[in-house]
């Protein structure tokens, strides 16, 4: 019987024994299986156990971490983690989940997820740790991705994704704010709800093939706030696709440009258009110009370019001040405006000079003459309408140059210098009037180069004499002479001043010619001292409006006077009104300097000028010459006989002097002698003349009034 019963519980113990080792293959095949690492560690954490797994995860056999600290493959950063819960662990029941990172046989890092739990005895006691180790380094580089994107869809772009049929799915906050739209407002509804209506079918057909070409599109676009406002966007559209290739969702990313349109804007009006009409600049004008010949090269049509040249516009700079002559010039503009189609352009060159290019006119060359000439009359006849400037108004015409560009081919450059060289000869026409552009035009300027060079060359070697035109008194009696420049051409002869004057003053030769001038005049002043019969003689020389304003024509003058010893009582200086009121205090300042020098101001070609009467009493002048323009009819003609026996009775209240020129006849010398002239210039005594026929001049008068036979007005040897 007792041996039955130690049979029986043999009998049980061995089942129990291959219960507990078959157990135990159960759980060794599992752990040996998982994809886990799974360890068993000692209270202070070393490792007893590792599963295979550890060599998959981290490349660490059973040799490598048996008897080794499991903080000893822990980052620096995370040993603190493992005292801490194995401490709750050993108070506790239950399993911890503890994050960290854990270091490879080879260096590396990975994170890694772990389940940690404690053994109990039957007493309750904590015995050994089992953890389960898993990389999770994956998970976490993909949560980061997503915490970057969730951070970076909150950026200051606008930012909307949606469906493959543009149903929008998520907005951004930046959207809401450029848009005005909250997430509420757009989630569900199709992204068309933006359109501007600015863009047609097209564009958005174009947009969409290029997005399923090349999965993206890039560019600018006009889209609608809630509230009704169209602004520009930059706007950046990117399919995402699945694996199979097909599109899933749309990403649209976007930035408000409104404000740097505005600037763009900005810069390009300062670029291309004139700051003061708001027309075309020079710039833009030739760029039209070229796509007009090269539109005219299609269409075989013809075109005309107008060159507006405003006149006398300078008289109303001086006159009423430069911002009336702003006011004038941005009336101009809109006249212009309103003379052409919406097709042609209107451009301001600079200054008072503007251009109008016309297009689609007749291919036949007449035809098209025709059309440019009845618009440029059209102009001349809105700028002859008076202006209206404030309180002011002002009469105003225009000179106007025409040239056609028919001939497909023509250069932008020639087309506008041909209109200009017309425009020129429009204004030395008369003014007010228009005129086409002629080969013998392009001959006039290319001779007019020429003789640039030339008076170049001819200041530089002096190609130049003084001729001398006798001023006498009531007597008839020699007093002094009007110095006037002629060019003695090496080739071409004596050259008068009307053809080479204007040029040396555009060119900037009038300063030292002026010098040369002053100079010949001052040596020739000490030479007539010298002698006898022309010591009291005064010589009388023209300054140019170009010296007149220079910071340093004082000091030029007096220095030439003092270095050449002439007399600055016997120099007088002829000054025109205009150049006087441009600055009216450093004019009298620079007159007063020179008249407490001694030397003398004639006011030249006086009543011909718009100056102020007020500033007459102010400049220290001691003559007043009467223009030509009034003596021709002085005798019969009461307007011009009323101004000049004024200005005589003017200058007598003043205290001045007063001298006629031009005078060619006896009966206006005795209509202006009758009426107080006593002082007289012009072809009744004598013409203009050389140095040597001057001098004889003056001998001749010097035996006349020493009572030979008495004075000659009008005899031969004076003509």
């Amino acid at each position: 019987m007792e041996m039955a019963l130690a049979t029986d519980t043999f009998i049980d113990q061995t089942r129990f024994e291959d219960k507990l080792k078959e157990s135990e293959a159960r759980y060794r095949l599992l752990a040996d299986h998982c994809s886990d690492m799974i360890a068993s560690l000692d209270l202070e954490g070393r490792y007893l156990y590792v599963s295979p797994a550890s060599v998959t995860l981290f490349g660490q056999t059973e040799d490598d971490l048996i008897g080794r600290l499991a903080i000893d493959f822990t980052h620096p950063d995370d040993v603190a983690l493992f005292p801490a819960v194995i401490a709750q662990i050993l108070k506790e029941q239950g399993v911890r989940t503890l994050t960290f990172r854990r270091r490879h046989k080879d260096g590396r890092y990975s994170w890694v997820e772990s389940k940690v739990q404690g053994v109990r005895d039957a007493t309750g006691a904590v015995t050994q740790i089992i953890l389960t180790a898993r990389d999770i380094s994956e998970r976490r580089q993909a949560e980061e991705d997503l915490r970057v994107a969730a951070t970076a869809f909150e950026t200051q772009e606008g930012m909307v994704i949606t469906t493959s049929d543009q149903t929008i799915l998520r907005v951004n906050q930046a959207f809401s704010e450029i848009t005005g739209y909250a997430p509420s407002d757009a989630i569900g509804h199709k992204a068309t709800l933006l359109k501007s209506g600015r863009h047609d079918q097209a564009f958005y057909d174009a947009m969409w093939t290029k997005i399923a070409e090349t999965g993206m599109w890039r560019g600018e676009i006009w889209n609608r706030r809630k509230n009704g406002e169209i602004y520009p966007e930059w706007l950046t559209i990117t399919a995402v696709k699945n694996p199979a290739g097909e599109v899933t969702h749309y990403v649209g990313a976007f930035t408000d440009i409104t404000k740097r349109k505005a600037t763009e804007e900005a810069i390009e009006h300062l670029a291309f258009y004139d700051p003061l009409t708001r027309l075309p600049n020079r710039r833009l004008l030739m760029d039209r110009l070229t796509q007009a010949l090269v539109a005219n090269a299609r269409s075989k049509r013809g075109g005309a370019l107008l060159f507006i040249d405003l006149d006398n516009f300078k008289t109303v700079n001086d006159t009423l001040g430069h911002d009336k002559g702003d006011l004038l010039l941005q009336q101009t503009a809109k006249r212009l405006i309103s003379c052409v189609r919406k097709s042609d352009t209107v451009a301001r060159l600079g200054g008072d000079e503007f251009v109008v290019m016309l297009e689609d006119l007749s291919a036949n060359r007449n035809e098209a003459a025709v059309q440019a000439r009845t618009i440029g009359d059209k102009i001349l006849a809105a700028l002859n309408e008076p202006y209206k400037i404030t309180s002011y108004e002002c009469d105003s015409s225009s000179s106007i140059g025409i040239t056609l560009f028919c001939n497909h081919g023509d250069d932008v450059d020639a087309i506008i210098k041909h209109a200009d060289l017309a425009m020129y000869r429009a204004k030395t026409s008369g003014r007010n009037s228009l005129c086409f552009f002629d080969p013998e035009m392009q001959q006039a300027a290319t001779a007019r180069a020429v003789l640039a060079n030339e008076l170049q060359t001819a200041v530089e070697t002096e190609q130049f004499v003084l001729h001398y035109q006798p001023q006498v008194d009531g007597k008839g009696r020699l007093t002094g002479a009007e110095a006037l420049l002629r060019w003695q051409h090496p080739d071409r002869g004596l050259i008068s001043p009307a053809d080479f004057i204007p040029l040396a003053e555009e060119t900037g030769l009038m300063l030292p010619l002026g010098l040369w001038v002053l100079r010949t005049a001052c040596r020739q002043l000490v030479q007539w001292a010298a002698r006898e019969g022309t010591a009291h003689l005064t010589v009388s020389v023209n300054v140019s409006a170009c010296q007149f304003r220079q910071a340093d024509f004082v000091e030029r003058v007096l220095e030439t006077v003092d270095a050449i010893g002439a007399d600055p009582t016997k120099l007088t200086l002829e000054l025109t009104e205009s150049m006087l009121i441009e600055d009216i205090d450093d004019t009298i300042a620079k007159m007063g300097q020179m008249k407490e020098r001694g030397l003398s101001f004639s006011l030249d070609d006086f009543g011909t000028g718009y100056s102020s009467l007020a500033y007459l009493k102010s400049l220290p002048l001691s003559e007043l010459k009467i223009d030509r323009s009034f003596i021709t009819d002085v005798h019969s003609d009461p307007n011009s006989g009323a101004i000049a026996k004024t200005i005589v009775f003017l200058a007598q209240s003043l205290g001045l002097t007063v001298i006629a020129e031009g005078v060619e006849t006896e009966l206006q010398r005795t209509f202006l002698d009758n009426h107080g002239c006593r002082d007289y210039q012009g072809f009744l005594f004598s013409r203009p003349l050389p140095l040597d026929a001057f001098e004889a001049f003056a001998a001749q008068d010097f035996v006349d009034t020493c009572g030979v036979s008495g004075p000659m007005i009008g005899s031969d040897h004076r003509n």
